[in-house]
């Protein structure tokens, strides 16, 4: 069964069995000096308040940065902690050192779960890669270092006043021993290629072709001297027996020359598979504005450069895990070529894109999400945990995207937004919501709920609480009126109260009319074609 797993990657993987997985693809974040701005879409001009700062890159030495550097220093793996304690010496406690700090136990916790067979792919950018590299030896060890891949991810910039441009990514493979599977990856022949050797086109086929010696330089071969063809007085050393020679003759694969010479073998380009791929990428375009399959996630990989991995490196059934997984580009290339996966992200908002992601992209497709509320007392306890995370977990109930992330005060009273589309010859209208964890809600607050709507021309208000909402509150929302639909001319009420337990049991849902089928409020995943029955995670 596919997974996601919401949670800090290192608890998730300590609960794997041990060599489960068959590939680890992994673009831990770092380096961007500031929180990434998830776009959804939302109608023009609205772009500035559906933005969220959800996903921070940046590490710091503190606490837990010390606490993970002891554990570090008592697992069984003595190169790595002697390298870590030498890498400290050098680098102090600084924001490289937790970094470094942080992927060391978590590269050692993926090679656990790595099966003889697996194969590791880490992504990164050269601020940190030459230390990543280190740390990648000290775990898997340097005889199972097999490539750094250069994938040229933008041209050249113009500011580049006092040094080269960096145009590229580093992505570094390690297979976990010499047994690990391997797929030979093929470039398609260039054109200028296929002009110079294969432009001889059969008439008959119209399959271009190229001719090959058929004479052996080695003159000494009693074995492979003989008359061809048959009855031509021709007797040469030939490449091959003279059974495979008349089967090459039967086939209509060798070559008489009109003018008499000797025959040639017809190679055809539609059986070459092609270049072989170096370990410079330059054929695969960075995600821009306008590529489809552009979701807004600011550092979204294309899926191309993940099937090249996916296929290089696994099997149809294998196990690819993605720990970082973000917006889930990895999960949905697996998907893509029938491999099962495990995806696990330490924020809600990222399970919840990459929910529905993979929902737009293969409907029906079956997965099992681990370490979300699936009841009451579930959504009670993430909220004593971490408010915003339970904020963003809310707002998905609703189909809503988070408003404004955690700058205190500058939501006024809004957690998150729907955009509908209710009136084919209208403009986006918009829904705000409002999530409340607290155990004291009281009529007040639905009160300056119903300010806040009117303040901020929303049709409608959705008010969703843990707690049950008391009587007066009930009568409050009643007394806000109703939004007339003009498209099917319902009337809906202007403020609803959701109980987050009533919206997990599926005994309430917000009631408004949305023709998009929220297509206004999240950008869609492309839909890609069927593919073959889930494979069970084993």
């Amino acid at each position: 069964m596919n997974e996601l797993h919401y949670g800090d990657n290192l608890d998730v993987l300590r609960g794997f069995a041990p060599e489960t997985v068959d590939l680890v693809y992994l673009d831990p974040p770092f380096n961007s000096n500031a929180s990434y701005n998830v776009l959804f879409k939302s109608p023009q001009g609205q772009e500035s308040q559906a933005q969220i700062e959800a996903f921070e890159d940046t590490w710091h030495w503190g606490e837990q940065a010390e606490r993970e550097y002891r554990e570090l220093l008592h697992q069984e793996n003595t190169d790595v902690a002697g390298m870590m304690t030498a890498l400290r010496s050098f680098l102090g406690e600084n924001d490289m050192m937790a970094y470094l700090t942080m992927m060391a136990n978590r590269l050692l916790k993926l090679h656990n779960v790595l099966k003889p067979t697996g194969s590791l792919y880490l992504h990164c950018d050269p601020t940190a890669s030459h230390y990543l590299k280190v740390v990648l030896d000290g775990v898997f060890g340097k005889e199972n270092f097999c490539n750094e891949i250069i994938w040229q991810r933008t041209g050249a910039k113009a500011h580049a006043y006092k040094r080269f441009a960096s145009g590229h990514d580093v992505i570094f493979f390690y297979t976990k021993t010499d047994a690990a599977v391997w797929n030979l990856q093929y470039a398609p022949h260039r054109k200028e290629y296929i002009e110079s050797h294969y432009g001889q086109i059969e008439e008959a086929t119209g399959r271009h072709y190229t001719l090959g010696d058929l004479l052996n330089p080695n003159h000494d071969r009693p074995n492979l001297t003989y008359e061809f063809p048959p009855g031509s007085g021709q007797v040469r050393v030939w490449r091959w027996k003279k059974e495979r020679m008349m089967k090459a003759l039967e086939d209509d694969r060798i070559y008489f020359p009109p003018k008499g010479g000797v025959p040639r073998f017809k190679r055809y380009l539609d059986e070459m598979a092609g270049t072989p791929f170096t370990t410079v990428w330059t054929d695969i375009p960075p995600i821009n504005s306008q590529a489809q399959e552009r979701l807004g996630y600011p550092t979204q990989k294309p899926l191309a450069l993940l099937e090249r991995i996916i296929n290089a490196s696994s099997n149809p059934g294998d196990v690819v895990l993605d720990p970082f997984c973000g917006c889930g580009t990895a999960l949905h290339a697996a998907q893509k070529l029938g491999r099962s996966w495990i995806g696990i992200d330490i924020t809600h908002l990222a399970i919840s894109l990459i929910e529905k992601r993979l929902k737009d992209a293969f409907p029906g497709i079956e997965y099992v999400t681990h370490g979300t509320p699936k009841d009451l007392p579930g959504a009670e306890d993430l909220f004593r945990r971490d408010p915003y995370q339970f904020q963003w977990w809310a707002c998905s109930l609703v189909g809503a995207q988070p408003y404004k992330g955690k700058k205190k005060g500058a939501d006024g009273g809004i957690d998150g937004v729907i955009f509908v589309q209710d009136d084919l010859s209208g403009e986006p209208k918009r829904i705000i919501v409002s999530v409340k964890g607290g155990a004291h809600v009281d009529v007040k607050m639905i009160r300056e709920f119903a300010h806040v709507a009117d303040a901020n021309n929303a049709i409608i208000g959705l008010f969703v609480t843990l707690t049950p909402p008391k009587s007066t509150m009930i009568k409050e929302a009643a007394s806000a009126g109703f939004y007339p639909c003009p498209h099917n001319k319902i009337d809906y009420p202007r403020i609803q109260i959701l109980t987050v337990g009533g919206l997990l049991a599926g005994t309430e849902r917000p009631q408004f009319l949305d023709l998009s089928q929220g297509a206004t409020t999240f950008k869609q995943a492309p839909r890609e074609k069927p593919k073959q029955k889930q494979m069970r995670l084993v």
